[in-house]
This record gives C-alpha cells, structure tokens and sequence, in this order.
C-alpha cells in the first residue's frame, strides 16, 4: 500500500474591503470559490510567493507591512481529488482595484459568516475565513 501524497503547500490570502465582505476567487472550469494565492515556487518565501500570485491573478500588489499571518490549515483539495491541501494563509491589504487575471473567471466579494453565498472550498469555509473573523473581531 503506498503512502498518502504529501499535502499541497499553498499560500491564500484574505482581502477584505470596506464594509466587512471578503474576495473570494473561482478559476475556470470550477464551480467552488477559494482564497485567492497558490502554490509557492521552490525555495519561494511564502509572502514573496503570495505577492506574485495576486499580481498574477488579481493585478494587484499587497500593500507593504499589511500582511498578518492567520495561521496554516488542512483540508480537502477541491482541484485535485483525492489530495489534501495545507494553506499558509495572511489578511492582507492590496494595492489596486482586483480583476480576474491568468485561470481566474470571476471574483466574489462576500460576507465571511455562514451561509455563505457561493459554494466555498472546505479549507475557506472551515478554516481560513473562520480565523479571519476571529482575528477581526479580536481588535
């Protein structure tokens, strides 16, 4: 029996905008929403890997010294079946008006509390979004 696949390292951000909803994204051909991010090049710091996924999917940049560390969560993988995911997420706050760039079809900005209004990836709806909202309602 062969061992489980390593989990996919990835880094995901949360863009909040002024009235509390999040961004979400949706690549094409899914149907499921997740954080905007992706996954590091090798030898690639995580924040120095998180600024070029946005740029590339969003065309933004992150503001300088906005980034906070929400933490790293595990779960399913919604793109690759049968894997799991392990995110380093950051809140962050960027620079620029996002748009869907590269394999990005459409953004969503929506509320961070349940129900939420797209279908959302386990690792967001589970992990990512719940350790934004206890972080915000922290300060």
């Amino acid at each position: 029996m062969a061992a489980d696949p390593a989990p996919i390292r990835t880094v995901a951000a949360v863009i909040a905008d002024g009235t509390g909803r999040v961004l979400l994204v949706r690549k094409h051909g899914s149907s499921v929403h997740i954080q905007p991010g992706g996954k590091p090049e090798p030898g690639e710091a995580p924040l120095a890997a998180l600024a070029r996924e946005l740029c590339e999917e969003l065309g933004v940049g992150i503001v300088p010294g906005s980034a906070r560390l929400l933490g790293e969560f595990e779960d399913d993988a919604v793109h690759e079946p049968g894997r799991r995911v392990r995110s380093t997420a950051y809140a962050v706050a960027i620079d620029a008006t996002p748009r869907a760039c590269a394999e990005i079809a459409a953004l969503a900005w929506i509320d961070p509390h349940p129900p939420y209004a797209v279908p959302l990836a386990p690792l967001s709806a589970r992990h990512t979004l719940p350790a934004w909202v206890r972080m915000r309602d922290a300060e």
